[in-house]
């Protein structure tokens, strides 16, 4: 049977769960079987630069950290849930991206 993987991607972590609850919730009350969300690797982009405005004077800088955490659910192929899920609103900070395997 063909299944369907739905890859999730946000810097805002607490979006991402609310994202990956609702669809563990229609999957539940549909009645099919999933498999995740499965924590994947976060990515961490780190960006050093100098405090000063004009770049000489005392060595002193900012770190800045920006945080890509992702999530991987894998479920049937089931029309009716995968309708819903793509109508399902989706914040502007989660990316989604859903495939089909086989």
């Amino acid at each position: 049977m063909p299944k369907v993987r739905i890859r999730l991607d946000s810097t805002d972590i607490e979006m991402l769960n609310n994202i990956c609850e609702s669809i563990k919730d229609l999957a539940k009350k549909s009645g099919i079987a999933i498999s995740g969300p499965i924590p994947l690797p976060t990515k961490k982009l780190k960006v050093t630069t100098r405090k000063s405005p004009c770049g000489s004077g005392t060595a002193t800088f900012d770190r800045f950290e920006m945080r890509i955490h992702k999530r991987l659910i894998d479920l049937p192929a089931n029309e009716k849930v995968l309708h819903h899920i793509m109508r399902m609103k989706v914040p502007k900070s989660v990316n989604i991206k859903i495939e089909m395997k086989d």
